[in-house]
């Protein structure tokens, strides 16, 4: 789920859509609402005793404690107006997302227009997996700090109440600015800035100090300040990384399907290539302008756009074929080339020769020139995206048990 959200649907409306395929199967309830039914079924479908352990480490572990705020719920209800219907951001697949104030020094809930605005993420107690990713989030971002992670206030952990204090993205997420109709265009150079944003987060992870794989990046979970800088948000999938001698993680399948490393979704075998293949996704999304998956103009409904675009990415003469017509020629030919050929690079069917993301922040950084960055003005402004986005919240499941 992300942190800067639009108004959000009814609860009864299907939130999976073509952009955003799920790893896992789906049934229809009687209300016509889309089910999580994992491949594997889980052995425990409700907070296990282990699950409460894992959450008072959380309260008693002093790196998380010193950096996030425990707020108590009715502080959230306060800072949220009650989480009354006019404060509701979206809807994910584990629980909703409210606008709220808070105290910019004290971090109490402030009046609405005063203060400092947040994004507060309130599980659905009945998730037992988003159980698992709101423990996930609070280790995760309690004690990982970067200019490109969004950044993690607080959470409350009070009785079955499990909520989650982000900063606010005024932009919204990568998703709504190149796929929503009437927003307007992102420029060439915004776009390689983003993707410059993105590579220097994830390479943060896969360093050695952080040693962490993110396991979800996708073109919904990059949010945007209000200067257009991107970060990643929703951590509730990330995995530390292979230690010693190990080569790769062992773990089930989960993630969204046209972003999904073929080899994880084959085998299961985590390792740092697999963001690395995501992210090759992303910059082909930033040069094309077409979704990871289902895209009307970028072929049948069952093609992904790597499918689509492969054959062209083999070809420097034919990468003007991908390019966004949006953008009607103003991007530099030679920029595109190279972003090009990178995206082929990550996005190699063999792990073991895509690049590292390293590599990959050094070759963006070639390309972008900090004397491209357009200026703020040029975009819309960012409430006509945070009132609009974010209105079909993704759904993540499992496409095959631990």
């Amino acid at each position: 789920m992300g942190i800067c959200w639009g108004r959000g649907r009814p609860a009864t409306a299907k939130l999976a859509h073509a952009s955003s395929s799920q790893l896992y199967e789906t049934k229809s309830d009687p209300g016509n609402v889309k089910q999580q039914i994992p491949l594997t079924p889980s052995k425990q479908q409700i907070v296990s005793g282990s699950t409460k352990k894992a959450i008072e480490a959380v309260k008693c572990d002093p790196s998380i404690s010193i950096n996030l705020k425990s707020f108590t719920f009715n502080d959230l209800k306060n800072a949220t107006k009650n989480f009354r219907s006019d404060s509701l951001l979206g809807e994910g697949g584990f629980g909703y997302v409210f606008k709220g104030w808070i105290d910019e020094n004290t971090f109490a809930p402030s009046k609405p227009g005063s203060g400092m605005v947040v994004a507060v993420k309130k599980l659905k107690t009945e998730s037992f997996q988003g159980h698992r990713e709101w423990l996930a989030e609070v280790n995760y971002l309690g004690q990982l700090h970067h200019g490109n992670l969004v950044k993690l206030i607080g959470y409350c952990s009070e009785s079955e109440n499990r909520l989650l204090v982000y900063e606010f993205m005024p932009r919204g997420s990568l998703e709504n600015h190149l796929f929503r109709k009437g927003v307007q265009l992102m420029p060439w150079a915004t776009r390689m800035r983003i993707a410059v944003d993105v590579a220097r987060g994830l390479s943060f992870l896969h360093s050695l100090d952080a040693n962490v794989i993110y396991r979800d990046l996708k073109a919904s979970n990059v949010l945007l300040d209000s200067e257009f800088n991107a970060k990643l948000s929703d951590f509730g999938l990330a995995r530390d990384g292979p230690s010693g001698d190990r080569t790769h993680v062992s773990t089930r399948v989960v993630g969204t399907r046209g972003y999904a490393a073929p080899e994880y979704v084959a085998t299961g075998h985590l390792t740092p290539k697999s963001d690395v293949y995501s992210f090759g996704v992303v910059l082909l999304e930033l040069l094309s302008g077409k979704r990871a998956i289902g895209d009307e103009n970028a072929g049948p409904a069952e093609e992904t756009l790597v499918d689509w675009a492969r054959p062209f990415l083999s070809d420097s003469r034919r990468v003007t074929r991908i390019m966004d017509t949006r953008l009607g020629g103003q991007y530099s030919k030679k920029g595109a080339q190279a972003a090009a050929t990178l995206a082929l690079r990550c996005l190699h069917v063999d792990p073991k020769h895509r690049p590292v993301m390293q590599e990959v922040l050094t070759a963006l950084e070639q390309i972008h020139s900090p004397k491209d960055i357009p200026r703020t003005s040029q975009h819309a402004k960012p409430e006509s995206i945070v009132n609009e986005s974010y209105s079909q919240k993704t759904i993540r499941g499992n496409a095959r048990g631990k």
